[in-house]
């Protein structure tokens, strides 16, 4: 209820671009994609859906781009991680899965973006999916990335048992069949981590 009463102050400052970005993400969270409509989008961002076409050719063209961003959302915190755990790959990996964990209480209440939109989106040519399908793959890219560089003599099955993990406990916690997830979470990506190092690794890590 404390978004909705100061939402218009926030509507009116926005450049209208981001008014219509800003009306779509909150109904197609709260909503879905599939029922909400392209007028229902103009009237809470206070424009006319003449003005949305404007700015975007069709509706799916909008959905990708809300799309887009919450994707471009996700690989800063892959910058901040490395950013702020210089040469330490598996501090990295554990912070990406802090990044999810903490994330996890919003999902609760919307549910991730990502896989509500993906339900909605069987045609995997729609140009919102093949955001989604490229957002992913990057995600893997990087993961494995940091898996190579901590160390694990096989990054690719480290990256796909923490994929499944991370994306796993946050369906758990939008279905809520799993009490504290996001402690769990943090437990068994480390144990993966720990798992896969070689044990001259993890003897040094011992002695450090």
């Amino acid at each position: 209820m404390a978004s909705t009463t100061r939402r218009p102050s926030r509507v009116a400052k926005l450049p209208p671009r981001e008014r219509i970005l800003d009306a779509a993400e909150d109904l197609f969270q709260s909503e879905g994609i599939q029922r909400v409509g392209v007028q229902a989008i103009a009237e809470r961002a206070e424009t006319t859906k003449m003005a949305i076409y404007r700015h975007f050719e069709t509706k799916d063209a909008l959905v990708a781009e809300w799309l887009r961003i919450v994707a471009a959302d996700y690989q800063a915190a892959f910058d901040r991680v490395e950013a702020e755990h210089p040469g330490r790959p598996r501090e990295q990996i554990l912070a990406m899965a802090r990044f999810i964990a903490e994330g996890l209480p919003a999902i609760s209440h919307r549910g991730c973006p990502f896989i509500n939109s993906i339900a909605e989106l069987p045609d995997r040519s729609h140009p919102a999916r093949q955001v989604i399908e490229k957002h992913k793959a990057l995600q893997t890219r990087r993961l494995v990335g940091m898996c190579a560089e901590a160390g694990l003599p096989d990054p690719e099955q480290a990256a796909a048992e923490i994929t499944f993990v991370l994306e796993g406990a946050q369906v758990s916690t939008q279905n809520g069949s799993i009490d504290q997830a996001g402690d769990r979470l943090m437990r068994i990506v480390e144990g993966i981590v720990d798992r896969h190092r070689s044990p001259r690794d993890v003897s040094r890590a011992g002695t450090d």
